[in-house]
This record gives C-alpha cells, sequence and structure tokens, in this order.
C-alpha cells in the first residue's frame, strides 16, 4: 500500500472514529437526563426506556437500510445523510417544553432521539465495513480501536452531566443535549473530499443476492422477528386500543421482509452460524446497550445522582483503554475472539451481580470497572467474527447484525430494564407498605414490557422530588419509597445479569464447534462460499 493510500485509511479510520464518539456523546449525555425528563414531564421509567430504546430502534433502520445500499451508492453520500439527520434531531428534541401535554413532549423526544439514532446507524453502516475492508490483516484489533469512540464519547457526555449537569449551576438538559453537535461538525470535516474504497465483496462484484446468500433465510427470519416487534409497537397508537390491524400489519411486513430475503437469495437457508451470531448479537445489543442507558439513572438511584455519573464515566473510561488492548490480549493470552466473548459473557455476568450490591462509592467503582471489562469486546468482536467468517456478505451481514443489536437494544434491553425498574420498586413498596404504594402509585398509563403483567409503577414525579431532599429532610414514609425504589433497582440489574449469563453459554459451545473442526480462522471469499455449502474447505479444517 502506497504512502498516500497509507495516510488515506488512517484519515479514513480515525473520521470514523469522530463520527462514533458524536454517537458516544449523545448516549452519555441522554442517559443523564433521564431524571430531568422525568421531573419535567412526569415519565414513568417505562416511558422514559421506550424513549431510550428509540435511540437505539432508529439506528437498526440506518445500519440496516445503509448496509444494504451501500456498496451501490458509495460511503460519502452515506456519511452527507448523516450528518444532516444529527442536526435535524436535534430541533426536534428541542422542540419539547414544559408547559406541553406529556403526549407531545413524548412525541417529540422520541422522534428527536429515533433521528439521532437512524444517523448513527447509517454511519456505522460506513464505520464497520470501511475499516473491516481497509484492516483485513487485523480486523478484531481496528474494529476494536474503531468502537473505542463510543466509550470515549460516553465518557465526555457523562462529563457533560457531572460537571454542568448538577448543582446549582446546573445546565438545562437542551443546553447538555446539544454538546454532541460539536463532534458532529468536526467527523463531517474529516470524511469531506476522502476517497473511499470498496469492499472486497463489492470488487468481486457480487450481486445483493449472493452477499445475502450466508445470512438467508435463517438470519432473514431474525431481523424479521425484530421488525415485527417494533412495528407491532411502533403502529399501535394509531388505532383503537382493541384493534388486531397493528399485529396484522407488523406481521406483513415481518413476512414481507423475509420473502424479499428469500426472493434476491434463491430461498438459499443460509449458514446456521450467522443465525446463532444474529440471535447472540440481540443479547449484546440488550445487556450493553440497554444497560449502558440506565446504568446513570440506575446507580444514581442507588447512591446519589453525582456519584452515579461519576460511576458512568468510570465505566466508560475502563472501556475505552480496553478497546485498545483487544490485540494485545488475544495475542499474549491465546485467545481467538469467540474464546475473548466467552470470558467477556463470564465477567459481565459477575460485573452487573456487583453492582447490584454496592453500598458505598468506593467499592462501587470496583463493581462498575469489572462489568465495564465484562462488555468492552462484546460489539467490535462479534462484527470482526463475522469479517472473518464470512467476507462474501460485504457490508450486509454485519450491518444486519448491528442493527439487530441495536433494535434489541431498545426493544428488549432499554424498555426491559425500564419495565423492570417500575415493577420491581412497586413491589418493594407494595411489599413494605400496601397502604403507601396505594398513595404514590402513578396514575398515568401501567407499564408494559412484552407478555408481562402490566403495573402501575411509583410516581415518577414525585419520587424524583422526594430523591433530590436530603435523607434528614425526608419523612419516614418518603424515606420507604426511596428504599423501595433502591431495593428495585438492585433486582432490576440482577435480572439483567441472566443475559450475559445465557451468551456464556453459547460461546462455550461455539468454542467447543470450532475446537472439533479444527480451529477458529479467518477465511477469504472462495472459503466462505465453501463453508456455506458445508464444504471442507470452510469448515475450518486443516
Amino acid at each position: 500500500m502506497s504512502d498516500s493510500n497509507q495516510i488515506n485509511r488512517k484519515r479514513l479510520l480515525w473520521a470514523g472514529f469522530v463520527a462514533i464518539l458524536a454517537a458516544g456523546v449523545g448516549f452519555g449525555i441522554r442517559g443523564g437526563i433521564f431524571a430531568n425528563w422525568a421531573a419535567d414531564f412526569g415519565f414513568s421509567g417505562s416511558q422514559l426506556g421506550a424513549i431510550g430504546g428509540a435511540g437505539f430502534t432508529g439506528f437498526c433502520f440506518g445500519i440496516m437500510i445503509g448496509g444494504v445500499i451501500v456498496d451501490r451508492i458509495g460511503y460519502g453520500k452515506l456519511v452527507f445523510v448523516a450528518f444532516l439527520c444529527h442536526i435535524l434531531s436535534a430541533f426536534v428534541a428541542f422542540g419539547a417544553t414544559e408547559g406541553q401535554s406529556m403526549e407531545t413532549a413524548y412525541q417529540l423526544l422520541w422522534w428527536g432521539m429515533f433521528i439521532f439514532a437512524f444517523a448513527n446507524g447509517t454511519l456505522e453502516a460506513v464505520a464497520n465495513p470501511l475499516v473491516s475492508t481497509l484492516f483485513p490483516e487485523n480486523r478484531t484489533h481496528y474494529l476494536n480501536i474503531l468502537h473505542a469512540s463510543w466509550p470515549l464519547g460516553m465518557i465526555l457526555g457523562g462529563m457533560v452531566g457531572w460537571f454542568l449537569g448538577t448543582g446549582d449551576a446546573a445546565l438545562g438538559w437542551k443546553s447538555q443535549l446539544a454538546f454532541y453537535l460539536l463532534p458532529t461538525v468536526v467527523y463531517g470535516l474529516m470524511f469531506m473530499g476522502q476517497k473511499f474504497p470498496k469492499s472486497e465483496a463489492s470488487e468481486r462484484g457480487l450481486k445483493m443476492g449472493e452477499m445475502l446468500k450466508d445470512v438467508g433465510l435463517l438470519g432473514g427470519a431474525v431481523v424479521s422477528f425484530m421488525l415485527y416487534l417494533f412495528f407491532k409497537g411502533f403502529l399501535a397508537p394509531f388505532f383503537a386500543a382493541d384493534s388486531s390491524l397493528p399485529l396484522i400489519l407488523a406481521l406483513v411486513i415481518g413476512l414481507g421482509t423475509l420473502f424479499w430475503i428469500g426472493k434476491v437469495t434463491s430461498f438459499a437457508t443460509g449458514h446456521w452460524l450467522i443465525f446463532v451470531l444474529f440471535i447472540t448479537h440481540g443479547l449484546v445489543g440488550a445487556v450493553e446497550l440497554g444497560t449502558d442507558g440506565w446504568m446513570q439513572n440506575i446507580t444514581g438511584a442507588i447512591l446519589s445522582e453525582k456519584e452515579g455519573k461519576i460511576l458512568f464515566v468510570i465505566t466508560s473510561l475502563g472501556m475505552f483503554l480496553l478497546r485498545f488492548c483487544a490485540h494485545f490480549i488475544e495475542k499474549k493470552l491465546g485467545l481467538n475472539p469467540i474464546s475473548l466473548l466467552f470470558a467477556s459473557a463470564v465477567v459481565a455476568c459477575l460485573g452487573l451481580n456487583a453492582v447490584s450490591a454496592i453500598q458505598a462509592f468506593g467499592p462501587a467503582i470496583g463493581a462498575v470497572l469489572l462489568y465495564s471489562i465484562g462488555k468492552t469486546f462484546f460489539w467490535p468482536t462479534m462484527l470482526a467474527v463475522v469479517g472473518d467468517r464470512f467476507p462474501a456478505t460485504g457490508a450486509v451481514a454485519m450491518s444486519l447484525m448491528g442493527g439487530i443489536g441495536m433494535m434489541s437494544a431498545g426493544l428488549i434491553g432499554s424498555a426491559g430494564l425500564g419495565y423492570f425498574k417500575d415493577r420491581y420498586a412497586a413491589q418493594e413498596l407494595k411489599g413494605a407498605d400496601q397502604e403507601l404504594y396505594a398513595d404514590w402509585k402513578s396514575e398515568g398509563d401501567p407499564s408494559q414490557f412484552l407478555g408481562f403483567d402490566a403495573v402501575q409503577p411509583i410516581d415518577p414525579k414525585r419520587l424524583e422530588d422526594t430523591k433530590k431532599l436530603a435523607k434528614e429532610e425526608r419523612s419516614e414514609s418518603q424515606q420507604v419509597v426511596v428504599d423501595a425504589d433502591i431495593r428495585g433497582n438492585r433486582r432490576t440489574l440482577v435480572t439483567d445479569s441472566f443475559i450475559p449469563g445465557a451468551m456464556a453459554v453459547i460461546y462455550l459451545l461455539l468454542i467447543f464447534y470450532f475446537r472439533a473442526s479444527g480451529g477458529y480462522k479467518a477465511v477469504g471469499i472462495d472459503e466462505s462460499h465453501a463453508l456455506t455449502r458445508g464444504d471442507a474447505a470452510g469448515t475450518g479444517e486443516s
């Protein structure tokens, strides 16, 4: 590679780094202003989880659509679309003001977060395959470097909340959120005028059907199911409460997507490993991003608001530094990507249980660092596995898998944690004092999640106002409510820890599979086609 091309690929790497940094800054700030939204608009944990969830589901559409069309229209045009959407999202979200109806504020914030996430997803549809193409000799290392920008963005966003979001001189939530526009301008300038490469699949002239063959009907079924879940909830407000049309339309969209994938791939079954990776990445999105969206709020409720923000910054800092060490860890410890993922899942499970038990700030630092070590390598290493084993998919499989992870983070991770926070806190208060719960329960809509029982949460506005009081200023009954909320938060994290526990089992089974078939290795496009056909050349056998 010539010097000029070498400089170009490094500039593109760092431009992608800053683009994902902008997403991390916005995400980090958003996690710290949930309490502001609860206080200003009276949103429940379930509603806040749904708004936070829009910050993931929008990503799904950005990365899936971008991944399908990027090889046709080029990286540069998608970067421009993402830039415009990042700017637009700020104007939409900032339209939410006190004095509006709860429904109007909810819709503005939901759409603002959705558009913001759509921009983030479009950028990842560019950055992931771009870096995978530019650095084929060490995908795991460079994809981890690229995604180190995510925790760095969360650090910066968390510090905005830490220094500017608390105290007498605290900025309003709009002023805090506006800080993500600074890296947005920077990445726009860095990408400007750059020449982009083509993916390996695009260089070979592979058509869309050939790129999607490894995904096939098995992988397409996972994509279709996530779209069904999204549209079932998204369409519901447009119809009567007892109408079955949202479910029917969502089913049509999901099955229609699966039929399209089947048609362009000549109804290829797809490879079972991509099916497993897609499902597992859904779990990654739920436990990593869904938890990150609530971590400031949960640890802040257990300890204090400011300490929660500091712990979030510490968690993100550990994650940022560790992502530069993926290559070292793999080589020095002799871990292949699957073994690294297994170790990460075990540590993440232990870390979430440790965070659930924190009592003081000092030990809490160790607990959140353990959690950050566990979650650090999930996302980029999963992408690297797809790049290593299925290069013929080009940008498509990476984008679809990223979309599944983000959709799961929004529909399952963020929304689910919000629901369980409401449910467990209500259960704890009801168990402590039935009459007190009756007095404190919200008069708004109940919290709901998938097929779980609906629950009437503790009044969020009243609870947030009470938590702002010093402990000695609270009445005895107020302290009972706050204590119930804390116990509910602890139980939420324990429930959350079952997700990485399940992931650990999946990774362990994959370790056994690769050992039985000759060991894990990266393959080329020709070997990848053989792998899908089940030939020995594609199984890792030597």
